[in-house]
């Protein structure tokens, strides 16, 4: 099997481009090779990698910048994706995409499940969305993960800022009413190779079976203090840790308040999924 893997340089795509190799021929793209805001250029590669799989965790992520820079946002979320769908489909190839927890307003406090309401409160969230939304109307064989608060240990993510501004400051003030499950993007990555393993073997069939929409994300939640206080205490680091409110650290888009997702479809189907604070452990080790 071919499987053409975009943004191979990012942090799930960089986990994915190794979790993959058991799988078949993996033809990895970051963006100089593969710029989801050039469409004929995404159109163009797909054509002469010709996959049997692509997967997609490429995406705009600047979750801020995306309020002021909406069309490049939704060129790279939204219609990026609709073409790899359309071309996967002319191929008879299958197409795994990533989204996220920013579809839904966080207004209700309990795990969101995949058929719960949509309702972004910004752009990314929106962008995100119709992605998703293109993906399912163009009948390719697809899987969607939503995950939730990505880190790792490379590209820029809140677990690397934590490690740094806590060696050079020493108080931190963190949100601490938003809350979420932290997911290790090598979770993400080992996951959806556990899945197509089982998709591999069950060809067509098991496609028709198990493809659509999932959430992947840690198990449990916490907020991005109490995240914050994990990593201080698994790292080792001394630092006054200081509670806030959104409402006293005011940025451009606005965040779900409570952006847990249930994850009960995915684990009762394909495989169980590690703790976020175990998940952190194992990452910082």
């Amino acid at each position: 099997m071919k499987i053409l893997l975009t943004g191979s340089t990012g942090q799930v795509g960089y986990e994915l481009e190794r979790s993959l190799q058991g799988l078949g021929e993996v033809v990895a793209v970051d963006r100089t090779r593969m710029d989801l805001a050039d469409l004929d250029q995404v159109r163009g590669v797909i054509r002469a990698v010709r996959p049997q799989l692509i997967v997609n965790p490429a995406a705009y992520t600047a979750v801020d910048k995306a309020e002021s820079d909406t069309e490049l946002a939704y060129r790279i979320n939204a219609e990026a994706p609709a073409v790899m769908a359309a071309e996967a489909k002319a191929l008879g190839a299958a197409l795994v995409h990533y989204s996220t927890d920013y579809v839904f307003s966080g207004h209700e406090a309990q795990p969101r499940r995949e058929d719960d309401p949509a309702g972004p409160l910004n752009v990314y969230g929106a962008s995100k969305l119709e992605g998703e939304r293109a993906i399912a109307a163009s009948g390719v064989p697809h899987l969607i993960f939503r995950t939730s608060w990505v880190y790792g240990m490379r590209g820029k993510n809140f677990l690397l800022t934590v490690l740094r501004l806590a060696k050079e400051r020493e108080e931190l003030r963190i949100v601490d009413d938003q809350h979420g499950a932290p997911t290790w993007s090598r979770t993400i990555a080992d996951t959806t190779a556990l899945i197509l393993a089982q998709a591999r073997a069950g060809g067509q069939p098991w496609w028709d079976a198990n493809g659509g929409l999932y959430h992947l994300a840690s198990q449990g939640r916490t907020t991005w203090c109490g995240f914050t206080q994990a990593i201080l205490e698994e790292a080792g680091i001394a630092c006054r840790l200081v509670p806030i409110t959104t409402d006293q650290y005011p940025l451009p888009a606005p965040r779900p308040q409570f952006s847990a997702l249930d994850t009960s479809r995915l684990q009762e189907r394909f495989v169980l999924l590690p703790g976020w604070r175990e998940a952190l452990r194992l990452c910082l080790g």
